[in-house]
């Protein structure tokens, strides 16, 4: 049964990884994209948007699928599409083939993450600890590993495709073979008394709203930093173009190094703290970037951010979770979705704000709704059982089974 659990950690640690790469590799192109199918600065906004509101769509829709389908099916399939998508997006010639492209690339991203997370909080429960920081620090890794990919075929002047295809050719088997070994907690062998307190409870809303406040705020303070740290440190605080390129990897390398030891941090001292630790130092990390003199200081601030940021996004899903124990993929599937609102929110309001105000003064905005994290920091403590009278009890997963019910 551990042996299972290990595998079934391993593989779906290895999906966090190559979805990481996969949209680093998407995101850290757009200028190549953009020369590729002549689209114009008028249009880039349009064709940016529409892969989190298709992906939100994707995230509702695995709501839904759930119901009859194992996340791990889901999840199995739909990260093949993201990567097969990404090969178009790079191999394509016409603009509608990269409208078809960024479609199927943003539907199948929604299922992939919302699949992921329900697999992550399942596995988490079965082990009894906090392990969901793992998963997110896998995927920050492969999201270092995707756009140092992006910077060699850059710097080479390689064609998209040619970039993206030794890629998607190791990536695309890869994953078929570890999806092999994911565990979900479905399958009939969880006895009736081995289910969880609020088995088949009903999903509401209303208390997983905080959550939803909270992941919305997490991506917006993301969002600011991967689309305004270059512009910031260069226009504001007067660096060079090259090492206006440093804040964000910095930021990475720190969201990774955060989430490595966050679990330990979470089992030490509980979930709580850990979260209104983030919270707070991703509010200092706003306030130093605000604030900085020189590019050194704003530098200083972005790293702060890295290390604040990166609990609360894994935290949330854990948190659903717990909240609603016999309906956890609805609820994930359902706070996925504020993951592309924040996305969406984020980089159009710090640029408003820039425009109308100061781009400093635009930094303390993310500043301030960091904050409001705090106020709902109870929510990430263990809930008591709505639905039973008692505290909740782990759930038990269907561990002899992996994903193709071997």
């Amino acid at each position: 049964m551990t042996d299972v659990l290990r595998r079934g950690r391993g593989s779906l640690a290895f999906s966090f990884l190559v979805q990481g790469v996969a949209f680093a590799l998407l995101v850290t192109r757009i200028p190549a994209i953009q020369d590729r199918y002549g689209v114009s600065d008028a249009l880039l906004p349009a064709f940016l948007a529409a892969v989190p509101i298709l992906a939100g769509v994707g995230s509702v829709t695995t709501e839904r699928l759930v119901k009859r389908v194992r996340p791990s099916l889901l999840l199995r399939w739909s990260q093949p599409v993201v990567l097969l998508a990404l090969l178009g997006v790079g191999a394509g010639e016409r603009m509608v083939e990269l409208g078809i492209a960024l479609a199927a690339f943003g539907l199948a991203v929604g299922v992939l993450d919302a699949s992921m997370n329900m697999l992550g909080v399942s596995l988490q429960r079965s082990y009894g600890r906090s392990i969901m920081l793992s998963f997110h620090a896998a995927y920050s890794l492969g999201g270092i590993a995707g756009a140092s990919l992006a910077w060699v075929g850059a710097h080479w002047h390689l064609a998209l495709w040619v970039s993206y295809l030794p890629v998607v050719l190791v990536l695309l088997p890869a994953v078929l073979v570890g999806s092999r070994w994911y565990v979900d907690d479905r399958g009939g062998a969880v006895g009736e008394a081995e289910k969880p307190a609020g088995e088949g409870q009903v999903l509401v809303f209303k208390w997983l709203l905080p959550l939803c406040l909270v992941m919305t705020v997490a991506y917006i303070g993301d969002s600011t930093v991967s689309n305004w740290s270059a512009k910031y440190l260069q226009d504001v605080l007067g660096s060079s173009e090259q090492m206006a390129t440093v804040p964000y990897n910095v930021y990475m390398v720190t969201t990774l190094l955060g989430r490595a030891i966050g679990d330990l941090g979470v089992r030490r001292f509980g979930a709580v703290a850990v979260v209104r630790g983030g919270a707070l130092v991703a509010a200092v990390g706003f306030a130093v970037v605000a604030g900085a003199p020189g590019a050194w200081v704003g530098m200083l601030g972005f790293t702060l951010l890295g290390l604040g940021l990166c609990v609360l996004v894994p935290q949330t899903f854990a948190a659903a979770g717990r909240l609603f124990p016999g309906a956890s993929d609805a609820a994930v599937a359902r706070l996925n979705v504020f993951n592309y609102v924040g996305f969406l929110i984020g980089s159009p309001l710090v640029g408003a704000l820039g425009d109308l105000w100061s781009y400093r003064g635009a930094m303390l905005v993310p500043m301030v709704l960091v904050l409001v994290t705090l106020v709902y920091a109870r929510s990430f403590a263990a809930q008591p059982d709505r639905y039973g009278g008692g505290h909740e009890r782990p759930r038990t997963a269907d561990v002899g089974r992996g994903s193709n019910g071997l």
